[in-house]
């Protein structure tokens, strides 16, 4: 692969397209609710501004609750689009604003949303942006993939349940190391599942974290890594299966 230098004005102009769908949706949003003081909606920088939203937006989630739902999603989307930091507040703000199962299902479905915006928009025009910030990882990510590509979907999941790669590169990454979309979205889904339930569980308490460490105790990360571990397990599996078939057949080739 070679460098790509360029960043066309189409390309620009794309970006800013799609910035500018997600900014009018969220203005419908706006629109749509009452007239009132809504100086606390801002996307939180720590536990405390996110207990805050967490409060006013209490208020709103009952009476008007498809408007909540669609600039939640709006906003998580766009966060993951772009690479703006912060989903785990909205991850936890969803456990605080609907429960257990509505939470998980809502983080699920935004994250793999905004995944899949991500891998489109990195599959047009994100190539320069990734040879720039990762050159090293992108090569290495090329190799697993091209050594994976028959268990492709249990690679895939295991960098989702494990920290081995970040999300953001692995959205950016994947469509230029040429991972198929069904098998991104698969991993993706089903593979933020466990780390989306220990996020929405701790936002249902949200008033006793401390700190975002909280988050994850011994427990969860070991339940993390034992899954990421079953996930990857049919690939090493195979790859030992073609090792032992290829012994005999040079056993037999040499003598």
């Amino acid at each position: 692969m070679g460098r790509e230098e360029r960043f066309p004005v189409w390309e620009a102009a794309l970006l800013a397209g799609v910035a500018a769908a997600f900014a009018t949706g969220l203005v419908g949003v706006y629109l749509s609710m009452p007239h009132s003081d809504y100086s606390f909606l801002k996307l939180p920088k720590n536990l405390q501004e996110l207990q805050i939203l967490t409060d006013h937006l209490e208020d709103y989630t009952s009476d008007y609750t498809v408007q909540v739902l669609v600039g939640y999603c709006a906003v998580y989307i766009f966060m993951q689009t772009f690479m703006i930091p912060g989903t785990i507040f909205m991850s936890l703000l969803a456990g605080a604003l609907f429960g257990q199962l509505g939470g998980v299902a809502l983080v699920v479905f935004a994250a793999t949303a905004g995944a899949s915006s991500c891998y489109f928009l990195s599959k047009l025009i994100g190539k320069p942006l990734v040879f720039s910030l990762w050159p090293d990882k992108l090569g290495f990510f090329q190799k697993q993939v091209a050594k994976r590509r028959e268990k492709l979907l249990n690679y895939m999941l295991f960098l989702r349940v494990t920290p081995t790669l970040p999300n953001t590169f692995i959205n950016l990454a994947s469509p230029i190391v040429d991972v198929p979309y069904h098998i991104f979205f698969l991993a993706t889904f089903i593979g933020l599942i466990p780390a989306a339930y220990v996020t929405v569980r701790a936002g249902i308490a949200l008033g006793d974290l401390s700190s975002l460490s909280d988050l994850y105790d011994k427990q969860s990360i070991a339940l993390l890594f034992l899954i990421g571990v079953v996930s990857v397990t049919p690939t090493l599996l195979g790859k030992n299966e073609k090792q032992q078939g290829k012994a005999p057949e040079m056993a037999a080739s040499s003598s």
